[in-house]
């Protein structure tokens, strides 16, 4: 089967967010293809991540927490900048919730760790943590921190003194950082501006409410039942609502749809909203 356009994978993705009737007769109406194989999500991605601006970090998370080697290794080719979760994937570790087997790693990323920071070695995880006095250091630090038992070393050195501004930075914007440990890292508007730019989410609600451009936001969650499944829910209960509202049955809302869908710049509900209005 061939790969749909990614305005085809867009508009398909929010076609089964309707029931199947509206949705085979607005693909008849608009020439719309029918959903992808799933193998072709990985190809697809590919491609997608080339879009860096477009691509949040908890993206790699949500895709990690499948345990699969073979998107691991599809996704630890875009984890240039954190040497952390690059460390935990060739090392084996799990991240999906409640998981404690390691996983199978792709042979090709055997040998692949990025270097072991000395102070690590000398002084183990908090001592490297407490000496850190450049972003540098904080990031060479916190790369250190891969399971849940090292996480819960982090926040039990934080209560008993505060780590120094670096490390808590880098460890904040790591998208692996349990959200009771960011939390308490603080909350002032510098520190969740510097959370939102290196991309970490609260799950795909907010990544298919308020990132840009529509079209490519939705052609990453039409790859999310075989990237993300257990995180699928949560975009497609953000986004439901308003497809039933502004385009439901409409097979004119939907035409207007497909044909805005390249070149719209706006956020999806936005694009929803403006093709409804139109038609």
């Amino acid at each position: 089967m061939r790969e749909n356009s990614r305005s085809q994978q867009a508009v398909g993705f929010l076609l089964g967010l309707v029931d199947e009737e509206t949705a085979a007769r607005v693909r008849a109406r608009t020439g719309l293809p029918g959903p992808e194989a799933p193998d072709a999500s990985v190809r697809r991605l590919q491609r997608a991540w080339t879009w860096s601006r477009l691509l949040p970090a908890s993206v790699a998370l949500w895709i990690l927490e499948n345990d699969d080697p073979t998107l691991n290794a599809v996704v630890w080719q875009h984890l240039e900048m954190d040497a952390g979760l690059r460390r935990a994937v060739v090392r084996g570790i799990p991240f999906g919730p409640g998981r404690t087997e390691p996983v199978r790693v792709d042979p090709l990323l055997i040998g692949q760790e990025p270097e072991v920071p000395a102070r690590y070695v000398r002084e183990g995880l908090v001592g490297c943590l407490r000496a850190v006095s450049s972003m540098n250091e904080g990031r060479a630090a916190a790369s250190m921190v891969l399971t849940r038992a090292d996480w819960d070393t982090v926040a039990a050195a934080d209560d008993e003194a505060p780590l120094p501004g670096y490390a808590r930075w880098a460890l904040s914007v790591r998208p692996d950082c349990p959200p009771a440990v960011r939390a308490g890292f603080g909350s002032h508007a510098k520190f969740t501006h510097r959370i939102r730019q290196a991309g970490v989410l609260a799950g795909p609600a907010p990544f298919a409410l308020s990132y840009d451009p529509a079209v490519g936001v939705l052609e990453v969650l039409a790859m999310g039942h075989v990237l993300f499944p257990r995180r699928m829910p949560e975009a497609e209960d953000a986004l439901r609502p308003l497809v039933r509202e502004h385009l439901g049955e409409s097979e004119e809302a939907w035409a207007v749809l497909a044909q805005l869908m390249e070149t719209f710049h706006g956020t999806a509900p936005e694009l929803i909203v403006t093709a409804g209005a139109i038609a």
